[in-house]
């Protein structure tokens, strides 16, 4: 692993302490990531989730007792392990950052891949980032009972499951399995089914489970313990007198207690009476722990609702921590037990604070987010789209956001958008107000797809309105002949008659000659003896052309073209192309050509 460093006893009594490791769970949306922490922990978690997506990280300890009688096969086993620590990431693609830092704070990962869908996108970019933060992980195939014709046997292991399935059900499951073996060998991983790795070292297993009937479960545990206790166990080996590092998951406000924090805590020690560092929106603070709570081994710690109280607790675990002063703490940020060096400590948070993954521009949208996870969430999800952020906090929205907002100068951009967190009542005021009502778009809600997809379709629509009226002030190419016989008027102005030769031609436009002279301004037209505005190739019709004299300016049976100005025809050339037919494309090749002659770079 190379990540958690063996700490050294200060002193020669001191006992080594096995931590327990930290297991992070990434895949696909809707593969059934909580599902699979709900049947190891007989939680129903998912249900409360919004969007049934999990938002946030969440922590359960699943103990060695329970894993042993899961998991029958390891009791002849001498296991040092004491346990699991299960961090739920959420699921979808947009969490990407915070799936990176689950996956850096994490010793070993379960990926999940739904057997009857194969690996996708997410799943792809899960282990791309296991693979940079040198995390070892494990396949989980899901949704084992929906193969067609699988007959379920409820907790059983695999193997044994498969045993009892038919040739056509077993041969179905084998080519599943084998064509997870093929992607992960398209991305340089050498895996097979758990029961013939050889070198697991070498060599990623694949456990096929179902979350539904508990089919698997049991090897998927015991690979898990099997490759802690092989590979992990001096990685893990901790004093018990280290101070504690942790991150906050969700600060909640708790009957009787007040505002709390709960932590992942994963190295060290922390105990009631510790002093601890911690980041709030006032900046890096001190206080003092009054108690801690801890969920009841098997239950998830953002549900959890009977909590034991304990004097300390040693990585790695979840943990409520009670202290003064927590109600301004940032979630997704560090909390630190302080030691000998509390300047060192305060200076180290505030470093990382300030080290959010966000890339700012200087004109964007305006995002706000309960959490640094979920803000670089966010962030990188509105990048992949192009999108630019201005400023990006964690925090509620308030009235300073709002006026900001409303200063922002492209409309596309004159965005507030705010993930899982309030708006405060004058900012609500504010809102409401039709200067800024009209001015300034708010999204808001707690799945974050869902307010991307939103602004997205509210970006298209208005970029739509914006390109019609900004092309219907575009001068488009066209060509016309001068009809011999159709002279009406010499000038003041002239009146001739014309056909279009090619593109579409409108009033007010100038008109020039083909070797780039000006012929005069069109400014009005006639078909049929009606004034029209526009008139498109084949059509003849009568123009009236000001500051032009026939024989002068122009001839019968000369060809002119329509003049269009530089700043246009960058505009036609970059972003109009396929508006243009072939016939109009060639006319603006040629009047372009007119003036590339003695300028290269015009109009480009």
């Amino acid at each position: 692993m190379g990540k958690k460093a063996v700490k050294k006893s200060k002193n020669e009594g001191d006992t080594p302490h096995i931590r327990t490791p930290i297991v992070c769970v990434l895949g696909h949306v809707d593969h059934g990531k909580t599902s699979l922490l709900d049947r190891i922990r007989g939680s129903s978690v998912v249900a409360g989730e919004a969007g049934a997506i999990t938002q946030h990280i969440g922590a359960t300890i699943v103990p060695i007792d329970s894993i042993m009688s899961m998991s029958g096969g390891m009791k002849s086993l001498n296991i040092s392990i004491p346990g699991l620590l299960f961090i739920d990431t959420p699921g979808h693609h947009a969490f990407t950052t915070l799936r990176a830092r689950g996956g850096a704070l994490a010793d070993m990962a379960i990926v999940v891949v739904d057997i009857t869908e194969g690996f996708q996108p997410q799943t792809i970019e899960a282990i791309q980032i296991l693979r940079n933060c040198k995390t070892p992980f494990v396949v989980a195939a899901t949704k084992l009972d929906r193969i067609p014709g699988w007959r379920s046997t409820e907790k059983s292991p695999f193997l044994k499951s498969f045993a009892a399935q038919n040739e056509r059900v077993t041969l179905l499951v084998e080519t599943k399995v084998y064509d997870i073996v093929a992607t992960l060998a398209e991305h340089g991983f050498s895996s097979e089914r758990f029961d013939r790795v050889s070198d697991f070292a070498r060599n990623l297993a694949i456990v096929p489970v179902s979350a539904h009937t508990g089919e698997g479960i049991p090897d998927l545990l015991m690979v898990l313990i099997g490759l802690a206790q092989r590979y992990m166990e001096e990685a893990l080996t901790l004093t018990v007198d280290g101070p504690g590092s942790g991150t906050v998951l969700e600060v909640k406000e708790e009957k009787g207690l007040g505002a709390t924090i709960d932590v992942i805590l994963f190295d060290g020690t922390i105990r009631v009476g510790d002093e601890i560092a911690i980041a709030t929106t006032e900046g890096v603070q001190t206080t003092k722990v009054r108690s801690l709570l801890q969920p009841r081994p098997m239950q998830e710690i953002l549900v959890e609702d009977r909590f034991l109280r304990v004097k300390e607790v040693v990585a790695a675990a979840g943990v409520k921590v009670s202290a003064p002063g927590l109600d301004q703490v940032i979630a997704g940020s560090p909390v630190r037990v302080i030691g000998d060096d509390p300047e060192g400590v305060k200076t180290s948070i505030a470093k990382e604070m300030t080290e959010i993954n966000v890339s700012l521009s200087p004109e964007g949208l305006i995002i706000k987010a309960d959490t640094i996870g979920a803000l670089e969430a966010l962030c990188k999800e509105l990048t992949a789209h192009e999108i630019p952020v201005m400023r990006a906090e964690v925090g509620q929205v308030s009235r300073h956001d709002v006026i900001e907002a409303e200063t922002i100068k492209d409309p596309l951009y004159r965005v507030l958008i705010a993930f899982n967190t309030p708006v405060l009542p004058d900012a609500q005021d504010l809102l409401k107000e039709p200067a800024y009502a009209e001015m300034i778009q708010f999204f808001s809600g707690n799945v974050i797809y869902h307010i991307l997809e939103d602004y997205l379709e509210w970006r298209n629509n208005l970029k739509r309105i914006m390109d019609q009226k900004r092309f219907e002030k575009i001068i488009f190419p066209a060509k016309i002949l001068v009809l011999p016989g159709c002279v009406f008027r010499q000038n003041n102005p002239a009146v001739v008659g014309v056909r279009i030769l090619s593109g579409t031609l409108r009033t007010g436009v100038n008109l020039v000659r083909r070797d780039g002279k000006k012929a005069g301004t069109l400014k009005s037209m006639q078909l049929r003896k009606e004034n029209i505005q526009e008139a498109h190739a084949g059509d003849e019709v009568a123009i009236s052309i000001e500051g032009a004299t026939v024989g002068r300016q122009f001839d019968v049976e000369d060809e002119l073209l329509v003049g269009i100005p530089e700043r246009h025809v960058k505009v036609l050339e970059t972003e109009m192309l396929s508006h243009l037919n072939e016939d109009a494309k060639e006319v603006l090749n040629e009047y372009t050509r007119l003036f590339r002659k003695e300028n290269p770079f015009w109009g480009k």
